[in-house]
């Protein structure tokens, strides 16, 4: 694959911006034009290489399927050949149609919002007991979540491991920035989120989990609450991934006020 010279680099931020339309998944991987993101455009479609961008190379692409196609080709012999395409699913579908030497690698959701709903009036009272004890043995649960120390991350690691042990996010690991929890009375972390690979324009919510003993409470709605607002005031929007068949996890984030989004995802054949 060679590039084509009618294809034109976008130099920043704004460019990316005005090609896409302000897209939420271009300026995500956009990354605000950080050091190794390169993008084009080519008529009305536009592509962005994001290099170790929530642990993947990745090469987001939108626009008609006859531009994407060859801007595409044009993308990964300038990027690489590591970096994945990913996009809406209806587009990846055919852009792999048409460009035999790619396969389709997989499906999940991309989830957005600009505000988010009010709080279900039957929402749980998590404020009540810690799930799983007697009504002798109740403690108390933090009635809000916070952000936590940096000292608090081993804990995070800790119920990750147990809870979500193929979370993306992670602390330690670069572009995860910084991540909520929730508390019981005795100081037992039980539902965490973290604010991570955010752009300037949005912000990334990842690596939500809930101990195993305290779910069905209403934690996990409450500490995603808590982080998607302050990235909503952070950034303008907040966005995430989620698994396709990750029902339970997507009724939480709609009704937060999270919008679906399909996304599709391909590779280079080997």
């Amino acid at each position: 694959m060679r590039p084509i010279p009618s294809v034109s680099p976008l130099a920043g931020e704004n460019e990316v911006a005005a090609a896409s339309g302000d897209d939420d998944l271009v300026m995500w991987a956009a990354q605000g034009m950080r050091p190794g993101v390169h993008a084009w455009a080519y008529g009305d479609a536009v592509a962005v290489a994001s290099p170790a961008l929530a642990r993947r190379d990745r090469l987001v692409v939108k626009g008609e399927p006859a531009r994407v196609v060859p801007l595409l080709r044009h993308a990964l012999a300038e990027a690489g050949p590591a970096f994945r395409p990913l996009g809406e699913a209806t587009l990846l579908e055919e852009v792999v149609r048409a460009a035999p030497e790619l396969e389709l690698a997989g499906h999940f959701t991309w989830m957005t919002a600009e505000k988010l709903a009010p709080p279900r009036a039957d929402a749980p009272d998590v404020a009540a007991r810690a799930p799983g004890r007697s009504s002798a043995g109740a403690r108390p649960v933090a009635a809000e979540a916070a952000w936590l120390e940096p000292a608090e991350e081993p804990e995070v690691a800790a119920l990750l491991a147990a809870a979500h042990p193929r979370s993306y996010a992670v602390p330690g690991l670069p572009g995860v920035r910084r991540w909520a929890g929730i508390r019981d009375g005795a100081g037992a972390l039980l539902a965490v989120a973290a604010d991570a690979w955010s752009a300037p324009s949005v912000g990334l919510l990842a690596g939500v989990a809930t101990s195993v003993p305290a779910r069905g409470h209403g934690l996990g709605e409450r500490v995603c609450r808590f982080a998607a607002s302050a990235l909503l005031d952070a950034h303008g929007r907040a966005a995430l991934m989620v698994d396709d068949w990750n029902a339970p996890a997507i009724a939480v984030y709609e009704r937060l006020g999270f919008a679906r989004r399909g996304l599709g995802v391909a590779a280079l054949r080997r």
